[in-house]
């Protein structure tokens, strides 16, 4: 994985850069695993917009990926890796030995050809999908479930990573991508190893058209606008108020709470990084 300068020929290319998709092995997709991916435009099922700043971008497929990796004690054979529009991380095609194809998320070091399985006897491997009681301490894993069977919810962008730090009776502590520290049950999966293209967080957008690719419409300051269309807004000169800044309606917009005051998931967090 590396990041690619270009000439500034243009004062656009001047400081974006780009992937070199060095690690990419195939450049057609399974067939297979598509469907299609119908764009909302931030809108919800009565048509009004839920999600500013959304809207037009490429067209994309989406890939089937399997977070649930269970199918136990059947090997299967990295046949690409491949990229995936619709996600930081890179993806690689398995092949197993009964004939299926399933997608998943790439770790990073992982190679074609490699053999991978998943299940509790599964050997401690780059790429293999083990419960949380059987991974040694210390280790780094991705795709970490929070319940059996549900499939991995956590570490799965670009460059993530858990830690096993300790294990305690049913628990296993799981030190997160925000470095909290939670109790997560041991019959848990996780995948060894940390989620491919780190480089990712690197990458310059360089213009404004790049987003636009992305399905990102432009987003106007608040200060910028009028009295009528903000609350920050108005003001004689380039005035920036001088109260706290809030949302269009009103809503602290910085170190505002907004998690629910009531939230069960408490109780299984051993260290918080942010007072809750």
């Amino acid at each position: 994985m590396g990041i690619k300068k270009y000439k500034p020929t243009t004062p656009t290319l001047r400081f974006r850069t780009g992937y070199t998709f060095t690690e990419i092995t195939s450049d057609s997709p399974e067939k297979s695993l598509l469907k299609p991916v119908r764009k909302s435009g931030g809108r919800n099922n009565q048509g009004r917009i839920t999600c500013r700043h959304r809207g037009g971008g490429h067209r994309r497929h989406y890939r089937v990926i399997d977070f649930k990796r269970d199918k136990h004690g059947i090997p299967a054979k990295v046949a690409s890796i491949e990229y995936d529009p619709n996600r930081t991380a890179r993806i690689a095609l398995l092949h197993y030995l009964d004939g299926e194809k399933r997608y998943i998320i790439a770790p990073d070091g992982l190679e074609v050809g490699a053999k991978l399985m998943s299940g509790p006897d599964a050997e401690i491997a780059l790429g293999n999908a083990i419960p949380l009681e059987k991974i040694p301490l210390g280790s780094s894993v991705h795709n970490i479930e929070l319940k059996k069977g549900r499939g991995g919810q956590i570490a799965r962008s670009a460059g993530t990573y858990g830690q096993i730090v300790a294990k305690d009776g049913d628990y296993v502590h799981v030190k997160m991508p925000s470095n909290d520290v939670h109790l997560i049950r041991k019959e848990c999966l996780a995948t060894i190893g940390t989620v491919s293209n780190q480089d990712h967080n690197l990458i310059q957008i360089g213009k404004a058209g790049r987003n636009r690719w992305k399905g990102i419409r432009p987003t106007v300051r608040g200060v910028a606008m009028n009295p009528v269309d903000h609350p920050m807004g108005g003001g004689e000169g380039k005035s920036s108020g001088g109260g706290h800044p809030v949302s269009p309606w009103g809503k602290p917009a910085k170190g505002g709470k907004t998690r629910k005051t009531r939230k069960y998931s408490d109780k299984y967090i051993v260290k918080a990084v942010k007072k809750r």
